[in-house]
């Protein structure tokens, strides 16, 4: 890769990288506000000590696709999505589906070195992400991943049927009524 957008934080950590980037990501998602400091590479020895010290994952070696599953294993309320250089086609890594904190890292295979993408839609040049397969597309598509009714990911299983007078539909069961209450479609909230 000879030049990174605005939407990758570049690791310079020439070790353990890909706790670096872990770390990195984990606090944007969360909104820490630390976040600045460790994308500018600062501050993030200690954090990243005690996530090589609380996992027991061994990056002596470099890390792979059996460290990425240790790291999932051990980080379970995130999915690691890791990207094989800037090919949106080519996932090389896709963790634990049901989590909607996703860290999504670039792997450079010439440096063998992992970044933060802090920006898939600025990164990859696509439109639209879905929130269910993780898919980039210039458009939306219709997911089996995905509830059709509300949003919902995993989709909804069909309970009792309950209809929403305010919107005129009527929805697989009482919680996937209440997710079109509150959660978000296009940016903008369903109901209140």
């Amino acid at each position: 890769m000879s030049s990174f957008k605005n939407s990758i934080v570049t690791v310079n950590a020439a070790f353990n990288c890909l706790a670096y980037a872990l770390i990195i990501a984990m606090a944007r998602v969360i909104g820490d506000p630390k976040y600045k400091s460790y994308s500018n590479g600062r501050g993030l020895k200690k954090p990243v000590e005690g996530l090589l010290k609380a996992s027991c994952v061994d990056l002596c070696n470099g890390a792979g696709f059996e460290e990425l599953r240790q790291y999932q294993g051990k980080i379970s309320d995130y999915k690691i999505i890791v990207f094989d250089d800037l090919n949106p086609h080519r996932v090389m890594f896709s963790g634990n589906l049901s989590s909607a904190k996703k860290l999504h890292l670039l792997y450079d295979r010439n440096n063998e070195h992992y970044n933060v993408i802090t920006s898939l839609k600025g990164d990859m040049s696509k439109l639209y992400i879905c929130s269910g397969c993780g898919t980039l597309n210039e458009f939306m598509h219709k997911c089996d991943k995905v509830c059709s009714l509300c949003t919902a990911t995993p989709p909804c299983t069909k309970d009792r049927t309950k209809h929403c007078s305010t919107c005129n539909r009527r929805f697989l069961s009482e919680k996937c009524f209440q997710n079109h209450l509150i959660l978000k479609v296009k940016g903008k909230l369903f109901f209140q």
